[in-house]
């Protein structure tokens, strides 16, 4: 079955940088649009950069636009997040998702904590 495990996380300063990945199994990577989301304590969950199933459109939210970026490495099958110039409020456990396409299926990581602290 789809099994997504991210990795990465841990404790960074501000302005600092960070990169999480998302090894993905048992489906084919082009099937599925990826995406990662995030959820800070007390806050809902959000949707912090997506990439379509072709990886030639990718989407983010306004707050992490032009400091986080969204790719993928089919050969390896793994899908990141580079984080840069991050803040205190990027805090938050970070989730790994796969959708898949014809039939809007989703799948989960089991989250990878990111603290932003001096």
């Amino acid at each position: 079955q789809v099994q997504l495990v991210e990795s990465g996380g841990g404790l960074v300063q501000p302005g600092g940088s960070l990169r999480l990945s998302c090894a993905a199994s048992g489906y084919t990577f082009s099937t599925y649009a990826m995406s990662w989301y995030r959820q800070a304590p007390g806050k809902e969950r959000e949707l912090v950069a997506a990439l379509t199933s072709t990886g030639d459109s990718t989407n983010y939210a306004d707050s992490v636009k032009g400091r986080f970026t969204i790719s993928r490495d089919t050969a390896k099958n793994t899908v990141y997040l580079q984080m840069n110039s991050l803040k205190p409020e990027d805090t938050a456990v970070y989730y790994c998702r796969a959708r898949r396409v014809m039939t809007g299926r989703l799948y989960w990581g089991q989250g990878t904590q990111v603290t932003v602290s001096s």
